[in-house]
């Protein structure tokens, strides 16, 4: 295993010393820039985050809360001969001092805790053993930066530029559109229930071998619940957005509507395999496990799904149909995210030496054959494979054409699931997962939906699943439900299987 030090939290609330003395907070870069210089270890690496959220919550068609927040938070990785140390402070709250102006937040370090802050990392790297995922910090020349400069990072902007915000206008159109559907709702004797939340992360990083990046990310979302009187009358729709002008309220409510109509007719069925009808966003929370256990160092030491008996990993195996995609790209125009690691620890999955590697697309599966694992530096050098590090954006895509609409009118005898829930590995060698499913499950016969059917617990595994797909339909922007406060940019098709596996009847509603 490698050496990562503990990454001791402070949290300091808006009166720390350095804004009760009355001085304006400094820049993100600013402290980034004052760190590096109080710097004595070999290497060092100083991650700033920046974050402003708003939020809106609904219940029985009545807006009930709303709020706003921002926090700061700085990380210093110190690097002492082959080992590390990993301290992080945050603050969260307004500023208090004389001079802030409004809307700007202390950091959570003044000028004595920042080398406070230093010091402790630099401490906790002497204390540490040598790591295993040791290499050298990269600098504007190995880091893969178009152009070779110490900013040259495609949308990141300047490093000196200040923080990106959020704001309750985002939720301007939204609010007045929702309002409305309370107002449907009541007349049609049915309740919403929701939540919605929008927010902007900056980064800066900076590293004492040159490198000075940052990136700006908006990440939005709203989950509807809609519910009914009759028993079982629950139903979820969830939507991921980077500033809400994509969200369509009246859409939303008339799907929901829909599948409570859906409801008014209940079914009992025992648990059995069943052609079932996956939605993207049950596709989503399945091959978002899937992504993370694909460790490529995990599967090398024999250790997960994507080992190969007596020894190696199945790169180069089929486990999907021709034409099946798994695939990440920073770029992506519907789903773009960070294009450079930022890494405040080490595991299978990361390393903090990697910090400011540029991200570029990289397929997992390719013409249903596993093309790549998530590798660092360090595991790609122990299993000569390619450096393929992590991106937090996921599509799976085979080319498909068909709606979920069409799939059902295609069925002529299956159940239709809306989300899954509660999902946790029982088998990491083959990546068996249970979990239940939640807020709709539908009785589809002669291309209709007939009623809705009790709640079950499922045991499958998503790699096993890709190999038995009897259809895949069309890829289109989805959130997952279970990894929704984790995993949001996700691009999925819905899919039939033709015997999923509902290994009990789940008594929840």
């Amino acid at each position: 295993m490698s050496q990562v030090t503990g990454a001791d939290t402070t949290r300091a609330d808006q009166g720390d010393r350095g804004d009760r003395a009355g001085a304006v907070p400094e820049a993100a870069h600013e402290i980034v820039e004052r760190a590096l210089a109080l710097s004595r270890a070999d290497g060092c690496v100083v991650i700033a985050t920046e974050s402003s959220s708003v939020n809106l919550r609904w219940a029985t068609n009545t807006l009930t809360t709303n709020g706003a927040s921002r926090d700061r938070s700085i990380t210093v990785v110190s690097v002492v001969g082959r080992s590390f140390g990993v301290r992080t402070a945050s603050t969260v709250g307004a500023p208090a001092g004389r001079g802030a102006r409004p809307g700007d937040l202390p950091h959570p370090t003044d000028a004595d805790g920042l080398a406070e802050l230093v010091r402790a990392a630099e401490d906790a790297a002497r204390e540490a053993a040598d790591a295993e995922d040791y290499a050298d910090l990269l600098g504007p020349a190995t880091a893969g930066l178009a152009g070779g400069g110490p900013e040259q990072v495609t949308g990141g902007g300047a490093f000196t530029d200040p923080a990106a915000r959020t704001g309750t206008g985002v939720f301007a159109a939204f609010a007045r559109d929702l309002a409305e559907a309370f107002g449907a709702a009541r007349a049609q004797g049915s309740r919403l229930f929701g939540f919605a939340q929008h927010g902007v992360t900056t980064t800066w990083l900076g590293t004492s071998t040159g490198l000075r990046l940052r990136h700006s990310q908006p990440t939005g979302s709203v989950e509807w619940n809609a519910k009914s009187g009759v028993p079982g009358g629950s139903v979820w729709h969830g939507q991921s957005t980077h500033d809400f002008t994509d969200v369509d309220v009246a859409a939303t409510v008339a799907a929901l509507r829909s599948r409570l109509a859906w409801c008014e007719r209940s079914v009992e069925l025992p648990a059995g395999r069943y052609e079932t009808l996956l939605p993207p966003s049950a596709v989503a929370d399945l091959m978002i496990y899937l992504y993370w256990s694909a460790a490529g160092r995990d599967a090398a030491e024999g250790r997960t799904v994507f080992s190969r008996p007596g020894g190696g990993t199945r790169i180069g195996e089929a486990i999907g149909p021709a034409g099946l995609r798994l695939f990440s790209d920073p770029a992506d125009p519907e789903l773009a995210t960070t294009p450079f690691v930022t890494a405040g620890s080490s595991s299978s999955m990361s390393s903090v030496f990697d910090n400011g590697l540029t991200l570029g697309a990289t397929d997992w599966i390719r013409d249903g054959a596993l093309a790549a694992l998530v590798q660092t530096r360090a595991s790609a050098r122990a299993t000569q494979s390619a450096v393929t590090p992590m991106i937090d954006n996921l599509t799976l895509d085979a080319g498909g054409a068909a709606s979920l609409d069409e799939m059902i009118a295609s069925t002529r005898r299956g159940l239709l699931l809306t989300s899954l829930w509660y999902i946790r590995d029982v088998d990491p060698e083959v990546l068996l997962l249970t979990g239940l499913t939640r807020d709709g499950v539908y009785l589809v016969e002669n291309g209709e939906v007939t009623g809705a059917v009790n709640n079950f617990r499922f045991n499958e595994s998503p790699v096993d699943l890709l190999g038995r797909t009897a259809q895949i339909g069309a890829a289109t922007r989805t959130m997952a439900r279970e990894w929704a406060d984790w995993f949001t940019l996700t691009r999925m098709p819905p899919m039939r299987v033709p015997d999923f596996n509902m290994s009990s009847v789940s008594p929840a509603n």
